[in-house]
């Protein structure tokens, strides 16, 4: 048991943001008491003058609040010059900021033209060769004082120009040096960031706004967690920039991000976010504004008791431990649970939505990867047999009125399940509140080895207060496992994917939950259960589906990613559990796909080179044969099987 709280926001029960300074960007302010900032990052040529212009202003016209550009090279940083002076022709005065990456010239250029700069620490004035080499303190302490050689020049000219800088740690191009010491974790890329804070605050430096991105929701999130308590115990508080790195599109890329951002939203963390996804950027901004806009009057919810005794690590992944009620909890993987209780009649074509199909030819069903476990029914009659592997869950008073009650389990209200000696001598649901949790009568239920819990809530706070009830069971050491039941008002598809992604997501990476449940009746059953099953390998609890790390494309970019991404998600999108890394050039090529099991890499026009995890495997072969190539070496794997 961990004894002291590990302080990372302000409080983890409780909603209010945490108090930053202000960074101004501009004319704009980021951190302190300013709302969420939302950005995003152009995808044309920089060289391309009228063209980013043209495509900085549809970002800035639907909210984008500062708009970055890639600026590889000491040209594209002089041309950032003609792009502002484009914009602001055409009445536009939104912040640009200079991404960069491995050249000094063209920050220290960019620093004096522009708002603001990013530089990523692991390849900025540092070495990474994907070298495993022993330093000595003394060695180490040398190539610190190196950095800060190679480093201070651009400080100084950010102060001398009133230039702010975000310093952008990325999970996936960690330096050879910071790996060696710390490895492939989140304390490697805070202390990545840290060194180079530490210079700037070295020579008073102090427009810095810092980020740790990753592609893996668990790492982005510890690391950012672990960010803000090493600040708080240096005496600093910077505002952060949230993301998550390669997130890739459509409803896979959302989901993935909200699972990310919306965790540390939660906890009042990040003062700027940007959703990256593999799409023209415009699209971006929808999704981060609301994604931002549902903390705007969270600070009025009902009060969660505040934890004095910390029981789980923030900063690493650990299941709570669960005992198994009929293939629920103990190590098997969360299960999904489809909400039919609301419908007016239940047919073959409804089960289709949730991942069955029924043969009437071979009366057999068939099941797809991504099949709900149970189905709740409520009152309501099934009039054939049910797949033989799903389980049904009716209410109590339907469940007793059964003939055979051996077709399915009862849910009983906290009240019911206290009240009735008629019980399933299999398995029981039981629903409960926090406040259910801190009654006496509790312990009565608590261990119970027939009993799943199914933890509902009715708080505007509603995540942090569903994780504080998992707090408790771990301080008291009840081991009942524990399915997760969020109820939503009528929503848009496009908020539940947000929504439900954080608010499921948020207590998955830290290891809480056995099972996902979400009510809504605005959104249909097939969409439901596709969101479910998404935020399960967003969290990287439940593989279900390919999962493709797909940068957001920039100015940088060799191909045009989309058609790229849909060309290989068509021909690769059956191999369950295989990771493909798509990147548009080097630059975010074998680092930022850390993750990925096989990767796709543009090495020049027309030019794309294939890699294992962070090997390459053919080096600039004919684009026109890279997909072919790509599932040869998959298939050489033994990773390769052919779809239904």
């Amino acid at each position: 048991m961990i004894e002291t709280i590990n302080k990372y926001c302000n409080s983890i029960s409780n909603y209010s943001r945490f108090e930053t300074r202000e960074v101004k960007v501009g004319d704009l302010g980021i951190g302190g008491e300013n709302p969420i900032r939302i950005q995003s990052m152009t995808t044309t040529d920089t060289m391309n003058t009228q063209a980013t212009i043209e495509q900085s202003i549809r970002m800035i016209d639907v909210g984008c609040e500062l708009v970055r550009i890639t600026a590889p090279s000491i040209k594209e940083a002089q041309n950032l010059k003609e792009i502002k002076d484009g914009l602001l022709l055409r009445g536009y005065k939104t912040p640009i900021v200079a991404d960069i990456h491995f050249t000094p010239n063209a920050a220290e250029l960019a620093a004096r033209i522009v708002e603001k700069v990013r530089v990523n620490p692991g390849n900025y004035a540092d070495k990474k060769k994907f070298q495993q080499i022993e330093y000595s303190d003394t060695q180490y302490e040398s190539e610190i004082q190196r950095i800060y050689e190679r480093f201070s020049p651009l400080v100084k000219i950010c102060k001398e120009y009133g230039t702010a800088m975000r310093i952008g740690t990325n999970h996936g191009s960690l330096s050879d040096r910071i790996m060696s010491r710390y490895g492939d974790t989140p304390l490697g890329m805070v202390e990545s960031a840290l060194e180079f804070l530490r210079i700037c605050e070295d020579l008073d430096y102090h427009e810095i706004i810092l980020s740790m991105k990753a592609s893996n929701t668990r790492v982005m999130v510890q690391a950012y967690r672990l960010l803000v308590q090493k600040m708080i115990e240096a005496g600093m508080n910077y505002p952060l920039h949230l993301g998550v790195t390669e997130a890739g599109d459509g409803e896979d890329g959302r989901i993935k991000s909200a699972v990310g951002i919306g965790t540390l939203l939660e906890d009042g963390i990040g003062d700027t976010i940007r959703v990256s996804l593999t799409e023209e950027p415009e699209a971006e901004i929808p999704v981060a504004f609301s994604l931002a806009e549902r903390y705007l009057n969270r600070s009025g919810h009902k009060l969660v008791p505040e934890i004095e005794t910390q029981t789980k690590d923030p900063y690493s992944y650990e299941l709570r431990e669960s005992f198994e009620v009929t293939s629920i909890g103990a190590s098997n993987v969360p299960r999904v649970v489809a909400d039919f209780s609301k419908l007016s009649g239940i047919d073959f074509a409804t089960f289709r939505q949730i991942g069955y199909d029924y043969s009437a030819d071979l009366d057999k069903w068939n099941y797809s990867e991504m099949c709900s476990d149970l189905i709740f029914l409520g009152e309501n009659e099934l009039n054939f047999d049910a797949p033989q592997n799903i389980k049904l869950i009716w209410n109590y008073k339907k469940w007793i009125s059964l003939e055979d009650k051996t077709k399915g389990f009862p849910l009983f209200s906290f009240d019911e399940y206290l009240k009735n000696k008629s019980k399933s001598f299999v398995m029981n649901f039981v629903s409960i509140a926090i406040e259910d949790v801190f009654k006496s009568e509790f312990n009565l239920v608590a261990n119970n080895e027939k009993v799943v819990f199914v933890l509902t809530t009715n708080n505007l706070h509603a995540m942090p207060e569903q994780r504080r009830v998992f707090y408790e069971l771990l301080l008291r050491k009840v081991k009942n496992p524990v399915i997760i039941k969020r109820s939503y008002a009528d929503l848009t598809v496009d908020d539940f994917q947000l929504f439900a992604s954080t608010d499921l997501g948020g207590l998955l990476i830290d290891g809480f939950g056995d099972g996902v449940w979400a009510e809504i009746n605005s959104v249909d059953l097939r969409k439901v259960n596709t969101v479910m099953f998404g935020i399960l390998q967003a969290a990287r609890v439940r593989i279900s589906k390919t999962e493709y790390i797909a940068c957001p494309s920039c100015g940088r970019t060799l191909f045009d990613l989309v058609e790229v991404t849909n060309l290989i998600r068509n021909r690769t999108d059956h191999l369950k559990g295989v990771k493909i890394g798509i990147m548009g050039c080097i630059v975010n090529g074998p680092g930022e796909m850390a993750d990925a099991d096989y990767g796709y890499v543009g090495s020049g026009v027309g030019k794309i080179t294939l890699y294992r995890g962070k090997d390459v495997v053919r080096r600039n072969i004919n684009s026109k044969h890279a997909v072919d190539e790509l599932i040869e070496i998959i298939r050489e794997d033994g990773n390769w099987r052919e779809a239904n």
